[in-house]
């Protein structure tokens, strides 16, 4: 499925977001659920460092909302709009709740090399495509349009980490 102007809205939001908690000293990174009729249902960004929690990814906010808020069908029909391509832990979680389309801006591949070009050790988990934890996610991206204001969050993260 090609990336349409309703999903470059949704995207640029991502992109808010991850600017966001860039500005707040977290990791760069911002996701936004739609359901089937194209309304924002819950949206969040990166809380890694302000938590001191790991796992604080706004993708897995996202899956632990959608399981106590929607219906799995709802679920399946929904779509995650988000600024990086989610890490095998959201992946994961995404496809065993059900959540339905994922579409990203910069690919786990990208934001690896951006990293590794700004100075950054390698993170402890593998950048794994989302296809490769799980292979029946629809997914699309990364969206080339809007990359460089993701690679500009990840450079000034690992310069200011």
């Amino acid at each position: 499925m090609a990336i349409s102007e309703s999903d470059l809205i949704h995207l640029r939001r991502a992109v808010a977001l991850a600017s966001e908690a860039a500005d707040a000293g977290d990791g760069p990174f911002g996701s936004v659920l739609v359901d089937a009729a194209g309304v924002e249902r819950f949206a969040d960004r990166n809380r890694e460092q302000s938590t001191g929690d790991p796992t604080r990814h706004p993708e897995l906010e996202i899956v632990r909302w959608a399981v106590a808020n929607l219906t799995p069908a709802e679920r399946a029909a929904s779509t995650v709009y988000t600024s990086g391509e989610h890490c095998a832990m959201c992946s994961a979680a995404h496809a065993w709740v059900g959540l339905g389309r994922i579409a990203y801006v910069a690919s786990a591949e990208q934001i690896a090399g951006w990293r590794r070009n700004a100075g950054s050790a390698p993170s402890a988990v593998a950048p794994l495509a989302i296809t490769t934890v799980a292979p029946a996610l629809a997914v699309d991206g990364p969206v080339e349009e809007l990359a460089p204001e993701i690679r500009s969050l990840i450079v000034r993260a690992v310069r200011e980490g």
